[in-house]
């Protein structure tokens, strides 16, 4: 059985919206914040751009720091792995299927 959607409400941009999610409501109110701030930021720095192209600019933004962060995990991954297989060529030969099968 799955968890109920919840409802929740939130204020993005002076305006209040119902979002239902499968995430915990304060997660919820969390990534509407980030965004209502992102929204704000542009906003003030664009202040004659109409409010739908000040959306779309943060929308971008937002977009812009989830693929900076894919890009970082991938870099950060690849530098893991590099590490584990350092290690595993220090172990002794007995001990390097042992450390590769506990993680």
């Amino acid at each position: 059985m799955t968890a109920p959607r919840a409802a929740v409400k939130v204020v993005i941009g002076g305006e209040e919206y119902t979002v239902r999610s499968d995430h915990p409501p304060e997660y919820t109110r969390e990534v509407a914040a980030h965004f209502d701030r992102i929204l704000g930021g542009i906003r003030a720095s664009l202040p004659t751009v109409e409010a739908h192209k000040v959306a779309i600019l943060a929308g971008l933004a937002v977009t812009d720091e989830l693929f900076q962060g894919r890009q970082g995990d991938a870099e950060v991954a690849t530098r893991l792995s590099a590490l584990a297989e350092d290690i595993a060529r220090v172990l002794p030969p007995g001990r390097r299927g042992a450390a590769a099968s506990e993680t």
